[in-house]
């Protein structure tokens, strides 16, 4: 074994640098420690944030669905009175169209869509009439 002595036979340089790099081990070794529980505390905190952004992203999933429920009922609520409607204008259309044949008026409606056909033309022949007119120059009309 080695006696007292031995250590005092070491360089004295070596025997100086022995403490000041055991005292950085320990700072090393306290810093890894606070390092390592700042870590676990970002974890938890991560952790944390991850499960309320969970639950809130729930919340909105159930709000949405309910919502989507409520909006199905209602299209098809208004469906089913865009049907009615639709049913109930058709009755009421096919009663007045018996109600002229009645009357001797069947003709009539046959009428209104030829009037109107010939309205359609006559502005068609109008258009192309401006089209094919050549405008006229208002200058030389003055000097004549």
């Amino acid at each position: 074994m080695a006696s007292p002595d031995s250590a005092a036979s070491l360089p004295p340089s070596t025997k100086d640098d022995v403490t000041p790099i055991s005292s950085k081990i320990a700072e090393l070794n306290e810093s890894r420690s606070e390092l390592l529980t700042r870590i676990q505390s970002l974890k938890q905190d991560l952790q944390s944030w991850r499960s309320k952004l969970d639950t809130q992203v729930k919340v909105y999933r159930d709000e949405l669905s309910e919502l989507k429920k409520t909006l199905n009922v209602e299209v098809e609520q208004l469906r089913t009175e865009f049907q009615d409607l639709r049913t109930t204008l058709q009755q009421q259309q096919e009663d007045v169209t018996a109600s002229l044949k009645n009357l001797g008026l069947q003709d009539v409606t046959g009428d209104v869509k030829q009037t109107q056909s010939q309205e359609v033309k006559i502005e068609e022949i109008e258009k192309e009439e401006h089209q094919v007119l050549p405008e006229v120059d208002t200058v030389k009309l003055d000097k004549i």
